[in-house]
């Protein structure tokens, strides 16, 4: 495949339209669903939020790195704990290890053109750690503030590059995601936090006191593609996505992918060893 690389080096990420086909997109929704309509919350109550990270670790969390499992919405219940809406409208996200324990998603991981991507942008081995379905569900779909996905993914030297598929369009009513051109590179292009693990403990700490970019997105541009459409940036790329409040959802799956030929930290919160060794694509 044919990208533009010195406009990735330049501004951190590329958009790569009409990238899945529509049937491609269907079968991964479609089995999406059914893993959430065969979600047995029982008495936990799993969320995901980007806010006090170390108030939401737990072990239904930490133990999800090679499992299938899924996340409500933060604001999915109501002040006694019951689901404000339908399980189906409540979930956040499904992670981590679909892409390896799934034959659909599995598919819709690997192959030829995502292996060109890959090799294009300079990761010679690559190896996919975690995979997420992102529901950005309409009206409760959660802000993910400010970061780096570098800080969940650190390696020697930083290889992690995130693979964002748009599943349904993605606009500015639905929770587009927002980036910082350039913002990876020269003196903005710093790791800011980094999320370490110590057994069943883990934390956000700062690293860099660098500021993230100003709370009027001046710095940042938004990112709205179709559906189909792939989204590659860098580790170290700031991006966010503000809350949905509109009636639509914003479905998308991501990737973050490393190259083998950087060391991958023994702090990161998400390990693998043979009993599910990571892959490339």
């Amino acid at each position: 495949m044919t990208l533009d690389a010195d406009r990735y080096q330049e501004q951190g990420y590329l958009v790569l339209p009409g990238f899945k086909s529509a049937a491609d997109i269907a079968a991964l929704r479609e089995r999406a669903l059914r893993i959430v309509d065969e979600f047995d919350p029982g008495e936990q109550r799993p969320v995901f939020t980007t806010e006090e990270q170390q108030r939401h670790v737990d072990d239904y969390f930490l133990d999800s790195g090679d499992q299938v499992r899924c996340f409500f919405e933060e604001e999915a219940f109501d002040d006694a704990g019951r689901l404000r809406v339908d399980k189906a409208l409540a979930i956040n996200k499904i992670g981590h290890a679909m892409h390896d324990l799934d034959p659909v998603f599995s598919a819709f991981s690997k192959g030829e053109a995502l292996r060109g991507v890959a090799a294009a942008l300079g990761l010679a081995r690559p190896q996919v750690w975690q995979s997420m379905f992102i529901f950005k569900q309409p009206g409760i779909g959660g802000e993910v503030r400010w970061h780096q996905d570098a800080s969940f993914f650190e390696t020697d030297p930083i290889t992690v590059t995130t693979f964002w598929f748009a599943l349904e369009d993605a606009t500015l009513h639905n929770g587009c995601l927002w980036a910082e051109p350039g913002g990876h590179r020269g003196p903005r292009g710093v790791l800011r936090e980094r999320f370490v693990r110590e057994g069943r403990r883990a934390w956000m700490e700062q690293v860099d006191p660098s500021p993230w970019p100003a709370a009027d997105a001046a710095q940042a541009v938004p990112l709205e593609v179709e559906a189909g459409s792939l989204v590659v940036f860098h580790g170290l790329l700031p991006h966010y996505s503000a809350a949905n409040r509109s009636d639509r959802s914003r479905h998308a799956y991501t990737l973050h992918v490393t190259d083998a030929a950087s060391r991958y930290s023994p702090r990161n919160w998400l390990q693998r060893d043979q009993t599910l060794p990571v892959r490339g694509f």
